[in-house]
């Protein structure tokens, strides 16, 4: 597995979960404050806090010698990017819609990518302290819910507890929304689903925590049909697969895939 291969892959998800829970912890820092908002040349909102947590995650993952690619350095060019046979995809803030609403749904992303699928992935929630992730080889993905001081515990991979599905109910659905990003497509999706089901259950969230919701069980499906890109759905995409579940593109209706010339993802559906 290339890079991969020298350095164990527990000991790399290591540096990500301590990446991730330092971002979050200079994210906390500005969002208890009053805080400015600029915004993208696509209107969406940008803080000082995605900077700041960038910096903080590349602070550790530029150690590991294997590449990254950012929301916030991603200007990369395919011709180089295309000769990387693993590297870091991270969003170090991911809902920041969800961040200016302050209604705490927003995350810290962190996955590495082998040959285009991701292998490992990070997800933490700096304001309920909920640090999640998933090793795709090993098969398991986990959480736990740090101190108020969000230390990490010496002992981690013990102390986290698995994490997996839940078998649907039969006649009824939990369908997962996006708090923010609920589409035509989507609401048109949910109506369909009622041909196949009495009860349908609306469970909404902001940013990557959707991905959670199915990995553990509080929700059955996710169907996303907007625009999201690939530092959006990573390290979701490896909680997921790590239990089981499937994270297909609309289009190929195989999994989805990473370092593509066009970093946009398609339509998906987790279940």
């Amino acid at each position: 597995m290339a890079e991969i291969v020298k350095t164990d892959t527990q000991t790399l998800l290591s540096i990500a979960l301590k990446a991730a829970v330092d971002a979050g912890k200079a994210i906390l820092k500005i969002y208890q404050q009053d805080f400015e908002v600029e915004f993208k040349s696509d209107e969406s909102p940008l803080t000082i806090a995605d900077t700041r947590s960038n910096q903080v995650i590349m602070e550790y993952l530029i150690k590991t010698g294997i590449p990254i690619i950012s929301e916030e350095n991603k200007e990369i060019s395919f011709a180089l990017r295309k000769t990387w046979d693993s590297f870091w995809l991270v969003d170090p803030l991911d809902g920041t819609k969800e961040f200016v609403k302050r209604n705490g749904e927003f995350t810290v992303n962190i996955a590495l990518i082998h040959q285009e699928s991701p292998v490992a992935g990070v997800i933490f929630v700096p304001c309920t302290r909920e640090l999640y992730y998933g090793d795709v080889q090993e098969g398991k993905a986990s959480k736990i819910v740090l101190n108020a001081h969000l230390d990490l515990p010496e002992n981690l991979f013990e102390a986290a507890t698995l994490i997996q599905p839940m078998l649907r109910t039969k006649g009824q659905i939990r369908v997962v929304g996006s708090r923010s990003h609920m589409s035509e497509e989507t609401t048109t999706y949910i109506e369909n689903l009622k041909k196949f089901y009495d009860h349908i259950e609306i469970v909404s969230k902001g940013s990557s925590l959707k991905f959670c919701l199915v990995a553990e069980g509080i929700a059955d499906i996710y169907p996303r049909f907007g625009p999201t890109m690939e530092w959006d759905t990573a390290a979701g995409q490896a909680i997921c697969e790590a239990v089981g579940l499937k994270v297909n593109s609309c289009d190929t209706l195989k999994s989805l895939t990473y370092n593509k010339r066009n970093l946009l993802n398609s339509y998906f559906i987790v279940e």
